[in-house]
């Protein structure tokens, strides 16, 4: 992801130079904390529902939680922050959605955007994963279809990002033993 996260952020700033000018303060912390933290809520709903009615939810949520153990915390946080929160609203947001809304209209766009988003997802074989990148492209989606800025989008995904996955993941979660050679390497 990171290297991918690299490519499309790359190339969301190359293809939309407006994107370079984005800034973060304190008013783009504001919102996208609270946007993280709304987002956070709806993820905790989601949960509860994937496990009890999604043939297989409780498996895929493992699965992605699963994820966690591949690098040290520290070193995951690092490049959800740094590299791919920002890498995907520059690219989803900034430049795809940026394009869909021009062509076809804000909220058609956006409501484009918000498939394209969840559908990438399809190539994990993760239908649980496929529907929460739909919910929280949606959430990104509207709120940049409404005029939130990107440095708050950037925000929001990053925090809830490093939230959900390292932090305070929505559910019960079992710890994976990392295999010998992972462990030894």
């Amino acid at each position: 992801m990171t290297t991918t996260g690299l490519v499309l952020g790359g190339l969301a700033l190359i293809a939309n130079p407006t994107l370079r000018r984005t800034r973060i303060g304190a008013r783009e912390v504001t919102v996208g904390l609270a946007s993280a933290a709304a987002l956070y809520g709806t993820f905790k709903v989601g949960d509860r529902f994937a496990r009890k009615f999604v043939p297989g939810g409780e498996g895929q949520i493992q699965d992605i939680y699963s994820l966690r153990e591949l690098a040290p915390h520290a070193e995951t946080a690092a490049r959800l922050v740094a590299i791919i929160g920002p890498a995907e609203e520059l690219f989803w947001r900034g430049l795809v959605q940026e394009a869909l809304m021009r062509r076809y209209g804000r909220w058609t766009g956006a409501a484009m955007a918000a498939v394209a988003y969840s559908a990438v997802h399809v190539t994990t074989g993760n239908f649980t994963l496929m529907g929460a990148a739909g919910v929280a492209g949606a959430h990104w989606c509207v709120l940049y279809a409404a005029g939130v800025p990107i440095g708050a989008l950037i925000v929001s995904h990053c925090a809830w990002d490093v939230w959900i996955f390292l932090v305070q993941p929505t559910g019960e979660i079992t710890a994976v033993a990392a295999p010998a050679s992972a462990a030894a390497g």
